[in-house]
């Protein structure tokens, strides 16, 4: 009987001293700290067009009539105003501009496409001039044709936190004239926007008109005019 007794308590103690060591080594905590970075720099390449009524889409445009800009701010694209091949009349007509047309993607509004890649969030402004009136390759002018613009809009893949701060909606051109399209102040317009003629195809169609004068002189010949874009930093104090 006394053995039974003094096994049983030896076995308890053991018990006992085995939960409080595993209690005391369960109560360790350690810690240790290390890093994670990542650093940006500014990139020159050029920037491919996107899709104006989708910018996270690649797109190519049939008819660029230059590549893009270099450099960090550029522009990548600038839609061709094309008014087609119209009757000789003595009525005034207004024509509208085609679409933008692309080998890989639907009919979308002419748009013209920036990219800021400086890192700096300084801001841009975006203007338009057309340099001179319609002419032959004579030198024979249509005399009283205005092209104006409507719906100007923007889009882009980057949060509207960062959408430019002014947007003009609609431009009546006059030759010789520079025409600010949009403005993005300091910490706007970062990534790439565009700026596009109608919010889509639909409004894009009716959105670059051309009024003719009824009385202007219409030779059986093409008339062609060209269109400046230019992208600058907003000045800094």
């Amino acid at each position: 009987m006394k053995k039974s007794y003094l096994l049983l308590t030896s076995s308890i103690l053991l018990s006992s001293f085995a939960f409080a060591g595993q209690a005391q080594a369960e109560s360790i905590s350690q810690n240790y700290s290390s890093n994670g970075s990542i650093t940006f720099e500014t990139d020159d390449s050029k920037t491919d067009p996107v899709d104006p009524t989708n910018p996270e889409n690649p797109v190519t445009p049939t008819d660029p009539s230059e590549p893009g800009t270099d450099g960090p701010l550029s522009i990548d694209f600038a839609s061709n105003f094309k008014f087609g091949t119209q009757k000789i009349t003595t009525a005034t007509k207004t024509y509208y501009a085609a679409l933008q047309t692309f080998t890989d993607a639907a009919d979308a509004p002419n748009y013209v496409q920036v990219t800021d890649k400086r890192g700096t969030a300084e801001g841009w402004i975006l203007s338009v001039k057309q340099n001179e009136q319609f002419k032959t390759a004579e030198n024979d002018e249509l005399k009283g044709a205005v092209i104006s613009t409507s719906n100007g809009t923007t889009a882009s893949i980057m949060d509207d936190d960062y959408r430019p701060t002014t947007v003009n909606p609609a431009v009546n051109f006059t030759p010789g004239a520079e025409n600010v399209l949009v403005s993005a102040s300091a910490n706007q317009g970062m990534g790439t926007w565009i700026y596009k003629f109608g919010t889509d195809a639909n409004e894009g169609a009716s959105a670059i008109a051309l009024e003719v004068p009824g009385k202007s002189v219409k030779l059986a010949k093409t008339y062609t005019t060209t269109l400046t874009w230019n992208l600058k930093s907003v000045p800094t104090d």
